[in-house]
C-alpha cells in the first residue's frame, strides 16, 4: 500500500509547488506623497520606519532613483505612463496626462488588460485627476480630517491662501487613533480590499497611496514620541550654491502658506527643528501604515506570490539650500526611494547603487510578472538588478524642471551620473543654453559650488551635455483643450499646457479672465497657480507698463 501512495503523494506535492510557481504574480503598488530615501534600509538611521525596512531585506534599495519633476503631478504621471514629462506635456498641477495622451496604456491599466483585478486607493494621480481608464473598479479615497485638534480644525477655516484653500498649522501633534486621518483609514481599506481579492482568487495590481508625509506633517502624538527633539539636526548649508544662477532656487511658497510660517520664505532654527520632528513623525506614522498592508499580504497568505514596490513621488528639501519644498533639480528633490521585492529574487537584502528612474517602474514589473512591455515606454527594465544590485542598466538618470527668467520660459534638464550632476537651463523659444550648472556629488554631496565654468571639468559638460533630451516638440493638433477636446478618462475638460505655444496661452487667458474684459487682473492672473509666490513674481515681470493688469499680448508673449 505505502509503495502506491507515496510516489502518489509526491506527485500531488510537485503538483502543487509546479502551480504555485507558475502562478500570475500579484502586485502591490504603495505610492508616498514627498518622501525623501528617509528610512534605515536607505542609510538614514535616525528615521524609525520597520515596516520599509521589511519590504527591504525582502527585495533591492535602490539608493539612486531619480523622479522626472520634482513636483507630484509630473512625477506621477511620467511613473504611471513611462513617459517623460516632455512626452506627457505635464509640467504643472493643472494639466492631465491625457491631454496630450489621450490614448496611453498606464502601468495599472496595461494589468488591467492582461487580465489582473487593478484596483487603486488613496493618492495616485496627483488629487482631483484620476484615470478611469487603469481600474477595473472605481477609484476610492477614504474622507478624514486633516487635523486631530478642533484648534487646528477651526484654525484652517480661518487662514485661506492665495488659491481660496484653508491652511491650518504646518504641523500637529495630536493624540488620536492612527485611523483619524486619511492613511490610515487607506491602509484599513487596502487590508480588507486583500482579502476580498484573496476571495476572488484573480490575480491583482492594487495601488494604495499615502498622503504622509507631504505637508501639513500631521502624525499621532505617538510617532512624534519617537524622536528626540535634541537630535535633530538642521542643515549646514542653507544658501544657494556659489556660482548658480538665482532662478534655480524658489521661493517657500507652499510652507508659507500655513498659518505661523513665515511670509519671507526664511526659517528660523527652532522652527527648523519643529518642522523636521513632523516630518520625521509623519513618515513613521505612514511606515505603521505600511505595516498592516504587509500584515495583511501575510495573513491572507499572499505573501509569497505578490511583487511589493514602494516609492516616493519625489525628494523633499528640509532646509538645504534654504529651501522648503521639492521643486528643484537639486538631489535632494529629485532622488527618492525605491524599494522592490519580489518573490524569490536572487538577490534580496540588498542595497543598489545603480541609476534608476521612475520611468524605469512600469517595464520592471511588466518584465517580472512576465508581461508585455510595451514599445513605446522611455523606461528600461530594473531586474537585472534585482538579481544583481551591482548591475548598470542606464549611464545617466534625467530630471527636468520649469523656471522662467525675467520673463523667458526655461526647461532645466538635469543629468545624473555615478559622479556629477549637469543642469542645462534650455530657453524655450529659441532652444538656446541659458545657464549651465555642474556639482560634484561625491566631493561636494551638499551642492555648495556650480563649477560648470571651471577649465578642468570641460570634459565633463560635454560628455553628459550629449545625453541632453531633444528640444519639445510642438503640441500635436487635437491634443489642446483650446481645440475643444476633453482628454479621454480625464475628470472634467482638460486643462491647458500653460507652456505649450501661443495657441495654449491664449486658451488660459481667455479662462482666466472671467469678466471678458480683455484684461487679467492680478486677482485673475492668481487663479489656479501652482506656486502662487512665483506666480505673484510673475504677474511683476509680465506686467510691462506696470498698469496693474495683464493684456492678452503681455500674456501670450511674455509667458511663454
Amino acid at each position: 500500500m505505502k509503495s502506491v501512495l507515496l510516489p502518489a503523494a509526491a506527485w500531488l506535492l510537485a503538483s502543487a509547488l509546479l502551480a504555485a510557481e507558475t502562478r500570475p504574480l500579484n502586485v502591490l503598488f504603495i505610492a508616498v506623497d514627498d518622501l525623501r530615501p528617509e528610512a534605515n534600509a536607505s542609510g538614514s538611521a535616525l528615521i524609525k520606519t520597520p515596516n520599509l525596512d521589511r519590504i527591504a531585506a525582502r527585495g533591492t534599495t535602490f539608493d539612486r532613483a531619480y523622479c522626472q519633476q520634482a513636483v507630484c503631478s509630473p512625477s506621477r504621471s511620467s511613473l504611471m505612463t513611462g513617459r517623460r514629462p516632455d512626452a506627457t506635456r505635464v509640467w504643472d498641477l493643472e494639466t492631465h496626462f491625457r491631454t496630450a495622451l489621450p490614448d496611453a496604456v498606464t502601468v495599472a491599466q496595461h494589468f488591467k488588460n492582461q487580465g489582473y483585478h487593478s484596483q487603486g486607493m488613496g493618492k495616485i494621480f496627483h488629487g482631483g485627476f484620476d484615470d478611469a481608464p487603469s481600474w477595473s473598479v472605481p477609484w476610492q479615497t477614504p474622507k478624514a480630517p486633516p487635523y486631530g485638534s478642533a484648534e487646528a480644525m477651526k484654525l484652517q477655516s480661518t487662514n485661506v491662501d492665495q488659491k481660496g484653500r484653508g491652511r491650518g498649522p504646518a504641523y500637529e501633534s495630536a493624540d488620536v487613533a492612527d485611523d483619524t486621518f486619511v492613511d490610515g483609514k487607506t491602509a484599513r481599506l487596502a487590508a480588507r480590499t486583500l482579502a476580498d481579492l484573496k476571495k476572488q482568487g484573480k490575480p491583482f495590481f492594487l495601488a494604495v497611496g499615502m498622503a504622509r508625509p507631504h505637508l501639513p506633517f500631521v502624525a499621532p502624538k505617538k510617532y512624534w514620541d519617537l524622536y528626540d527633539p535634541a537630535k535633530i539636526y538642521v542643515p549646514e548649508f542653507r544658501k544657494l550654491p556659489a556660482g548658480a544662477p538665482k532662478f534655480v532656487g524658489h521661493t517657500n511658497g507652499e510652507l508659507g502658506s500655513y498659518a505661523g510660517m513665515p511670509k519671507n520664505g526664511v526659517v528660523d532654527e527652532a522652527t527648523a527643528r519643529t518642522l523636521r520632528h513632523g516630518y520625521y513623525a509623519a513618515i513613521s506614522y505612514m511606515d505603521a501604515q505600511v505595516g498592516l498592508l504587509l500584515d495583511a499580504l501575510e495573513k491572507e497568505g499572499l505573501a509569497q506570490n505578490t511583487v511589493v514596490v514602494l516609492w516616493g513621488d519625489h525628494g523633499w528639501q528640509l532646509g538645504e539650500h534654504g529651501l522648503w519644498h521639492k521643486h528643484t533639480n537639486f538631489e535632494v528633490a529629485v532622488r527618492a526611494p525605491l524599494l522592490i521585492s519580489v518573490p524569490g529574487q536572487k538577490a534580496a537584502g540588498r542595497r543598489s547603487a545603480s541609476l534608476a528612474e521612475f520611468i524605469d517602474l512600469y517595464p520592471t514589473l511588466a518584465d517580472v510578472c512576465g508581461l508585455p512591455i510595451p514599445k513605446e515606454l522611455e523606461g528600461v527594465s530594473l531586474r537585472p538588478v534585482l538579481d544583481d544590485p551591482a548591475a548598470k542598466v542606464r549611464p545617466v538618470a534625467i530630471s527636468q524642471y520649469p523656471r522662467n527668467d525675467a520673463g523667458q520660459s526655461l526647461m532645466g534638464y538635469s543629468i545624473r551620473d555615478d559622479r556629477w550632476r549637469l543642469t542645462l537651463w534650455r530657453d524655450r523659444a529659441d532652444n538656446s543654453i541659458h545657464a549651465t550648472e555642474l556639482y560634484d556629488e561625491v566631493g561636494d554631496p551638499h551642492e555648495t559650488a556650480n563649477v560648470a565654468a571651471k577649465p578642468e571639468h570641460a570634459e565633463v559638460v560635454a560628455r553628459l551635455t550629449k545625453f541632453l533630451p531633444a528640444p519639445i516638440a510642438p503640441a500635436k493638433a487635437g491634443t489642446s483643450p483650446a481645440e475643444g477636446k476633453k482628454a479621454k478618462g480625464a475628470p472634467g475638460a482638460a486643462k491647458g499646457d500653460p507652456k505649450a505655444g501661443t495657441r495654449d496661452r491664449g486658451a488660459m487667458f481667455e479662462a482666466r479672465d472671467t469678466d471678458k474684459d480683455g484684461k487679467l487682473t492680478k486677482e485673475e492672473f492668481m487663479t489656479r497657480q501652482p506656486d502662487p509666490a512665483q506666480a505673484a513674481q510673475n504677474f511683476t515681470q509680465f506686467d510691462k507698463d506696470k498698469s496693474g493688469d495683464l493684456t492678452k499680448d503681455e500674456f501670450v508673449k511674455l509667458g511663454r
